[in-house]
Order: C-alpha cells, then sequence, then structure tokens
C-alpha cells in the first residue's frame, strides 16, 4: 500500500480544446487544477505535486527529470475540436507516448484525449481511441480517476464520473498550481467551469457524451474564483458551458437569479479582475425566452469586461443539413438572437445603452461589451454545394442589416467515436475541401474585414495587449479573453510587455495597430504611415519638424487635416 504522504506526483499538461473548454495558453484548463485538487484531498502533499507543460518540458529538457522520477505522472491532454495555436502547442501522440515510457511510477492518461485520437488537430480528421502506452487511461473523470487511483495505493480505480460537492472542493483545493504555469501571473486566464453536457444532441458534438446538463451553484464557482485570485490570478473565462444563458435552470430555460449571483459574487471577491469573459451561449434559448434572456444579456454585459463574445452554434443555415445532423437552431431564429444579443449587449462603454449596437464616427472608442459570434461547421451529414450559399447570404444578412459579429468561425469536422457523425466520418469534409477553402477565402474578405472595421474601427483602443511574437518586420500580439483580435505593431519590440494599442487598419481577422497614445516626438515612421490619413510625404514632415509642444503645432507643421487626437499624444521634452 502507498502512502499518499510519501507520494511524489507529476502533472503534464498537453493542453485541452473542446467546444466548451479552452486549454491552450494562455488559457490554463480545469482538468490540472481540479486534478491537484484531488490529490490533495486523497492526501498527497502540494508540495509533492508538480505541473509542467508540455511546451515546458519542450523548452527544458531538465524537466523531464520529473517525469522519470515521479511516483505518479498524470498526463492531461485532447483536442476534440480542430484549432491553430499561438501561445502554445499541443502535444503531439508521439510526444504523449515519450511521456509513459519515460516515467519510472505509475502513469495515467485523462481528459478528452479519451475520446480519441488524431494525427493532427485538424478539421476533416477521423480519430480512434489509444492508451498511447500508459499504465491506466481514465475513462471517465481524470479528477475522478486521480482521487480514487491514490487512495487505492495506486492499485487501480473505477471509470466513474466526479460529482459536484467533490468538483466545487477540488476546484479550490487545487488553485495553487496556477503559480507553477510559466504565464502565471500575468499572461493567464483561467477557464471556469458552470456546468458540463448538453440539453441537446448534434450529431458532430462530444459535449452531449457527458450527459445532460449539471449546473455548479453560484457559491461553489464563486469561491473558484476567490481561491484563483488568492493566488494572484486576474483574468478569468467562463467558458465550461454549452449555455451560459441556462446557467443554474432546468439545463434549457434561462435564470437570471442565477446568473445575477454568480457574476455579481465574482466580482464581489475579485474586484480588482482584469478580463471577465465568457464563452457559449445557445441561441434557440433566446428565441425561445426572448424575456428571460435579454434580462441574463443584460446582467452580463454589465459585470463583464469589453470585448466578450458570446458563441453560436449555429453551424449550418442550411435547413438539409439542420434536420439531417440535428441541429437545434434555424438560421432565421439565429438571426434574431444575433439581434437581440446586439440590442442589449453591443453597447461601448461610454456609449448609449439604449441605441446599441453603438457603432460609426459617435461611438466610443473601445470595444463593445458583448456581442455574438457564429460557428459554421463543413463536412456535417447531407452537406451539398447550396449549403456554402446559405451560410454566406445567412452572414451578408447580418451586416447588411446593421449588426455586429465578434467572430466567424469556420471549420470542418472532427469525427469521434460515440457521436453520430462517426459513421459519416471525414468523407463530406474531404470530398469538399477545394470548394470550403474557395468559400472560407470569400467570406474573410466579402464579411469579415467589413465587419471587423465596424466592430474595431480606427481609433479604437484596445488596452493591455500582450506582445507575443515577431514577424516580417511587425510585433504580434493579443489582449487576454475569449477570442481576442490578433494585432500588428510596426516595428519589433520586447517581447513579454504589455501595452495599449489604437487601431489603425485591419485584415481578414486581425487588425495594424500603433502604441496609444502614440508620441509624435519619438514616433517612428513605420508607425506614423500606418496612422489613417498619414502617407511617407506628411510623416517625413511630422519628423522633421520635431519635437512639437502641442498636437496642433504638429498638425500645423505636417499640414494635416486630421485629427491626430484619436491616435496621438505629445511628450515634452523637460529643460535642461
Amino acid at each position: 500500500m502507498t502512502d499518499p504522504e510519501a507520494l511524489s506526483v507529476t502533472i503534464v499538461d498537453g493542453y485541452v480544446d473542446e467546444p466548451a473548454h479552452f486549454g491552450v495558453p494562455p488559457y490554463i484548463s480545469t482538468y490540472p487544477r481540479y486534478t491537484a485538487g484531488a490529490l490533495v484531498e486523497a492526501g498527497v502533499p502540494r508540495e509533492q505535486i508538480t505541473y509542467h507543460t508540455i511546451d515546458g518540458l519542450r523548452e527544458e529538457t531538465n524537466r523531464w527529470r520529473d517525469v522519470d522520477d515521479a511516483d505518479l505522472l498524470i498526463y492531461l491532454g485532447g483536442m476534440t475540436v480542430p484549432g491553430k495555436y499561438v501561445g502554445g502547442t499541443p502535444a503531439e501522440p508521439d510526444e504523449v507516448r515519450k511521456l509513459a515510457w519515460t516515467a519510472s511510477g505509475t502513469s495515467l492518461m485523462g481528459g478528452p484525449v479519451k475520446f480519441g485520437v488524431g494525427e493532427e488537430n485538424a478539421g476533416a480528421t477521423e480519430t480512434e481511441r489509444q492508451d498511447l502506452d500508459f499504465d491506466f487511461v481514465a475513462k471517465g473523470d481524470v479528477e475522478a480517476a486521480v482521487y480514487d487511483l491514490v487512495e487505492s495505493g495506486l492499485e487501480g480505480f473505477n471509470n466513474r464520473m466526479r460529482d459536484i460537492d467533490e468538483v466545487s472542493r477540488w476546484a479550490q483545493e487545487g488553485a495553487f498550481v496556477v503559480e507553477q504555469h510559466p504565464n502565471h501571473p500575468d499572461h493567464l486566464i483561467a477557464e471556469l467551469e458552470t456546468s458540463r453536457g448538453c440539453a441537446y444532441r448534434c450529431s458532430f458534438c462530444t459535449e452531449p457524451l457527458y450527459g445532460n446538463p449539471e449546473f455548479r451553484p453560484p457559491p461553489t464557482v464563486v469561491g473558484e474564483v476567490d481561491a484563483l485570485s488568492n493566488h494572484g490570478v486576474r483574468n478569468f473565462r467562463i467558458g465550461r458551458q454549452a449555455d451560459i444563458l441556462a446557467y443554474g435552470g432546468d439545463g434549457e430555460a434561462p435564470n437570471p437569479d442565477a446568473l445575477r449571483q454568480l457574476y455579481s459574487g465574482i466580482r464581489e471577491v475579485a474586484p480588482d479582475l482584469e478580463t471577465l469573459h465568457l464563452d457559449n451561449m445557445n441561441p434557440i434559448t433566446i428565441v425561445n425566452w426572448p424575456e428571460k434572456s435579454r434580462e441574463g444579456i443584460r446582467i452580463i454585459a454589465e459585470h463583464n469586461t469589453p470585448g466578450d463574445t458570446a458563441a453560436f452554434g449555429l453551424e449550418s443555415a442550411d435547413p438539409v443539413v439542420q434536420e439531417e445532423n440535428n441541429l437545434n437552431v434555424s438560421a432565421e431564429e439565429c438571426f434574431e438572437a444575433v439581434r437581440i444579443v446586439n440590442e442589449e449587449g453591443g453597447w461601448r462603454p461610454g456609449g448609449d445603452t439604449e441605441t446599441a449596437p453603438n457603432f460609426g464616427a459617435d461611438a466610443p472608442n473601445c470595444l463593445p461589451k458583448l456581442l455574438p459570434g457564429i460557428n459554421l461547421l463543413h463536412g456535417l451529414k447531407a452537406e451539398r454545394e447550396e449549403t456554402y450559399e446559405h451560410n454566406r447570404e445567412f452572414l451578408e444578412r447580418v451586416y447588411d442589416e446593421g449588426y455586429m459579429l465578434r467572430r466567424i468561425n469556420i471549420r470542418q469536422v472532427m469525427s469521434f467515436a460515440g457521436t453520430d457523425m462517426s459513421d459519416t466520418g471525414a468523407e463530406i469534409a474531404n470530398e469538399h475541401k477545394q470548394l470550403f477553402k474557395r468559400y472560407k477565402q470569400e467570406i474573410r474578405e466579402e464579411i469579415d474585414q467589413p465587419m471587423l472595421e465596424r466592430v474595431a474601427p480606427p481609433g479604437t483602443v484596445l488596452p493591455d495587449v500582450h506582445l507575443e511574437y515577431h514577424q516580417d518586420g511587425k510585433t504580434f500580439g493579443r489582449q487576454l479573453g475569449t477570442y481576442p483580435l490578433l494585432v500588428g505593431i510596426p516595428g519589433e519590440r520586447d517581447l513579454g510587455q504589455t501595452i495599449d494599442v489604437a487601431v489603425v487598419d485591419h485584415g481578414y481577422r486581425s487588425v495594424t495597430g500603433v502604441p496609444h497614445p502614440l508620441d509624435l516626438n519619438a514616433a517612428s515612421m513605420d508607425e506614423l504611415t500606418a496612422i489613417p490619413g498619414i502617407g511617407d510625404r506628411t510623416a517625413g514632415d511630422l519628423v522633421v519638424n520635431r519635437p512639437y509642444d502641442t498636437i496642433g503645432d504638429a498638425q500645423t507643421a505636417a499640414d494635416a487635416e486630421l485629427d491626430l487626437t484619436r491616435f496621438a499624444t505629445i511628450s515634452v521634452p523637460p529643460l535642461e
């Protein structure tokens, strides 16, 4: 019998990405925190629990000693939706096998990896269940398996699901592990779970495999935020649920009172938080219960931070595909939900909530509080060429009728055992690959770019942009939050710092920005020419005639008619 107090445990985070769960940096998923909490409750001392990300192992090979020396190695990972990532690279199957081969002690694998493993994290792929040479694979909840495995003296466990009381305790007990994340404390956002499972059964989705929704009471989530805040976390994403509006209800109907308890409670225990965003919101909930949904959306927009996104799983605007795949919302219903979220959450701080959505010349220079995002999925059963036209027409209608979408996510299906799509697999997606690529490019050019200009027009200020990498003479960074904009800044700046940025130009899914406010007495030519209306000649005049005492002096010297105050400032050199 192995004494829990004598155990050394290493947790390796290979990252997760699920329909309702982010875990690739800068996000930290619930899995490592819950697992650490289960270990502590089972009797393992905190100081004997080591946490590494897969990127941390890649960057410092000496960390592999913790994998080799541990009495218990726990690997957490699994990608059940396709994605591209900037902040980290998910573990590849060969890397996961290497972990199992390196571990001298007992090895356990868990997380969404239990649903299947693909050769790459991409659309139009099929997966299969693999144990990847681990001693144990948690077919239920990995945190429950960890607790039971330690309790049994590392002899084994039943594949069971944890209950609400357990996860509520483990969430708070395991909060300490965030301090071992390489992004801690400044560039880390903690994923929060309010529920798992879904009341609906779309053909492709793994979320229904968790069963019907089961909700954590508001005080338990608030207590977790309090614990995380005590360990230095200032950024939170209420992302682990199929539908935030259904929180605390019967799984389908909204419960505004529960949302008010949740959001006001979070603000009370973490008054200095920097980010409070969400993810999934089911448009059919808004259509079926419009007044309660409006109330819930108003509560969210009152307490969240700007730039928040409510992802809508439309998946397809084609009625044939909707019927064949048990999709629960029609294009007309989804449009109505887009309208309601725009009206209740599409205001900008300092703007008029009564006239939302706010955009145009008179709108405040910040992002809206809460906008819908649209998920479109291709390769579903019964997809045809007309499907692509239905989707395009839906998006064009949203733009033409004056509403905003924060994000349009277009991807191809991944097939997992246990879902209805497992029979069809990736066959349709592969047949339509060329059609998909052409259509996706058209959407980016014709819809994404003008929509982005409406959401974040020139002069929009994006605070706290974290600089992440260099490319083509530019520095790229993002804010923390749900689906943050990628921002390109002229010149190569020191990475790792956080700066405020003003938007000056737009790509399909990214923006160009300059530091805000831009000091005209120090700005580079590249920064000056990035400002709308300033060409090379005007920028040259601005540089030649420096220094300036006021913005007015700069505009006179450059003979510029545009209002530079939206982007720039003057830093007057001190008198010698």
